[in-house]
């Protein structure tokens, strides 16, 4: 991502740093030009807006980066790990997001950059 509008160092996966909410709202206000609190009132909209529309059963699609949509999960029996004990898991939704095509490439061509992380 280079560098912010004061020269310091935006966060990067490449330099092994998580990128949390705080640091996706410096990036975009710098990206957009725009204020913090903007950049922060309009990440909020944005995850309001896709987790409302998904929690609805609606799917959202930004083309090029992905969609959002909700899948229903079957019940389904289970075992306690720790006692080994079987029991039931009640049938569920859950969101879901698939990776566009521009996304997928834009991973991969960064991932061929850089040498893999060791574990």
């Amino acid at each position: 991502m280079g560098r912010g509008r004061h020269g310091r160092h935006l966060p990067t996966a490449d330099r092994g740093i998580s990128m949390n909410k705080q640091a996706l709202i410096d990036v975009i206000a710098d990206k957009a030009n725009l204020s913090k609190a903007a950049a922060g009132n309009s990440l909020d909209a944005f995850i309001e807006a896709v987790s409302q529309a998904v929690a609805e059963g609606d799917t959202v699609t930004l083309v090029g980066f992905g969609t959002f949509k909700s899948l229903p999960r079957a019940a389904r029996e289970g075992k306690n790990p720790r006692t080994g004990e079987k029991l039931k898991i009640a049938a569920t939704v859950v969101p879901k997001f698939t990776p566009g095509a521009t996304f997928k490439a834009a991973v991969a061509a960064q991932a061929t950059k850089k040498p893999a992380k060791k574990k």
